[in-house]
């Protein structure tokens, strides 16, 4: 099979993270590029889920505590400085 060079435009930190993690699996860019594609094309599809960041359910019940906290400020503790707040869980 004939290989043509393709030129692609990437973040540089992404590109310098994504070697390493390549490197460490014993696979160059190129062939892990070249692996993507591959895969791509036999299954027809974006070979993994793309989609939203959907939050887990502790991750939920944190941002609705968070929010209950800003709406009812005087049902919860405020603290001047981190020293005071320790000093009380003390």
């Amino acid at each position: 099979m004939a290989k043509i060079n393709t030129n692609i435009s990437l973040d540089k930190d992404l590109k310098k993270q994504a070697v390493i993690l390549f490197k460490e699996l014993g696979l160059d860019l190129s062939t892990a590029i070249s692996l993507f594609l591959q895969q791509s094309v036999r299954e027809q599809r974006i070979p993994f889920m793309i989609g939203k960041n959907i939050p887990n359910a502790e991750t939920v019940a944190a941002l609705e505590e968070f929010k209950e906290m800003k709406e009812d400020k005087e049902k919860y503790k405020r603290y001047d400085t981190c020293d005071d707040m320790l000093k009380d869980i003390k």
